[in-house]
């Protein structure tokens, strides 16, 4: 099982930024796609932005034009920059992978991110 770890979250003012980070431990078959998810009060896990193996993106619409996802094959990390954040972004950021040919994901612990007015 691939571990996840993610980092950088905080609070913030609204307008602010901040960049989470995603580190997979070990190599990782056939991945998929990664996803960063976020919970909020009364939401359910919603996807903000996800990236497949070939560096195709997807954002959710309320994150659009503010979020980028990205990923360094490298260092099996992915990141989630997050520019011009705003209260209704404030919620546990969690990445998510799925891998193996669809047969395998792993989820993070995920990584507080509060946004105040």
């Amino acid at each position: 099982q691939v571990q996840l770890v993610e980092s950088g979250g905080g609070s913030v003012q609204a307008g602010d930024s901040l960049k989470l980070s995603c580190v997979a431990s070990g190599s990782i078959p056939n991945l998929t796609v990664l996803e960063w998810r976020r919970t909020g009060s009364g939401k359910q896990r919603e996807v903000v932005a996800r990236i497949d193996r070939i560096g195709n993106t997807e954002y959710g619409d309320s994150v659009k034009d503010r979020f980028t996802i990205s990923k360094d094959n490298t260092k099996n990390t992915w990141y989630l920059q997050m520019n011009d954040l705003k209260p209704d972004d404030t919620g546990a950021y969690v990445c998510h992978i799925i891998y193996n040919n669809f047969q395998d994901n792993s989820w993070g612990q995920g990584t507080q991110v509060t946004v105040s007015s």
